[in-house]
């Protein structure tokens, strides 16, 4: 379709007739994502509040789409690029965000880290000077008085504030340690997301929501004693990349039900299920 048939078809959206505005949104919506351009252009064109709001819909459910077209390819490929999923996620809210300015900033702050740290150090002495630096020189924090505030699954605006969630400060840590080469992965534990060191005979935890406390195996089962839980491996052992994006899903979900917002809470449910081998899981 050229773009005047387009601009037809969109003015066509206030249409009383019920089945031909819904025959004119199906139609946008299979051209793809690569018309919300020419939509946003109308929009700001348009003096029709109905066709404005039926524009917006119709942007957001593409964006939906690209969303979680993106998704399924990182998943399908594997899912190495932890920043990259974390940035999928992101498009939720935040659709003109790329992927290279979240790249930039973690490499800023690696940079920051690695003029300071020493790769001949012990363990924890290495993890004890990234804290320094992270939770000191850099001022990440624990968002404690908003803690179910969707912005907390947003990388972006972690990376911009400094504050947020479990999950969202751990992936940032765990991103930066990588760059450093240190074997430091996430944990999917009950209820809190840490990270754990392990090599060779060597492994102990990470608390990055508590500025990075050090703890063991032995708090691990304590906490899940404490919670009347039986034990199981993927609560002491590394977890998959894919794992860390369901979880930042889950929350970004749970902040939703926590505010009352369902309708966002049904499209995280939808992406959440796109990613997952078997969706009634």
């Amino acid at each position: 379709m050229n773009k005047n048939e387009i601009k037809a078809l969109i003015s066509l959206l206030d249409d009383e007739d019920h089945e031909v505005s819904q025959h004119v949104e199906g139609r946008i919506l299979s051209l793809g994502g690569s018309i919300i351009p020419l939509l946003e252009t109308e929009w700001e064109n348009s003096f029709n509040p109905t066709v404005q709001h039926r524009i917006e819909e119709l942007i957001h459910e593409l964006q939906q789409s690209i969303l979680m077209d993106r998704l399924q390819t990182w998943r399908n490929s594997g899912g190495q690029d932890l920043m990259e999923g974390m940035w999928i996620v992101a498009t939720y809210l935040y659709p003109d965000l790329t992927l290279e300015e979240l790249n930039v900033s973690v490499e800023q702050l690696y940079y920051d880290i690695w003029t300071q740290f020493q790769d001949e150090m012990n363990p924890v002495d290495q993890i004890k000077r990234i804290n320094g630096v992270f939770f000191g020189d850099l001022n990440f924090s624990a968002n404690t008085k908003n803690f179910h505030s969707p912005s907390n699954s947003m990388i972006n605006i972690v990376l911009e504030t400094k504050k947020g969630n479990p999950i969202t400060l751990c992936v940032i840590y765990l991103l930066i340690a990588h760059k450093l080469k240190l074997p430091i992965y996430g944990v999917n534990l009950p209820n809190l997301f840490v990270l754990t060191y392990k090599k060779d005979q060597v492994q102990f935890y990470i608390n990055v929501f508590s500025r990075g406390i050090i703890f063991s195996k032995t708090d691990i089962d304590h906490y899940i004693a404490q919670l009347n839980i039986k034990p199981k491996d993927i609560f002491y052992q590394p977890c998959t990349n894919l794992e860390i994006i369901q979880r930042v899903l889950r929350n970004l979900l749970l902040s939703y039900e926590k505010t009352g917002d369902h309708e966002k809470k049904k499209e995280l449910e939808n992406i959440l299920r796109s990613t997952m081998d078997h969706p009634l899981e």
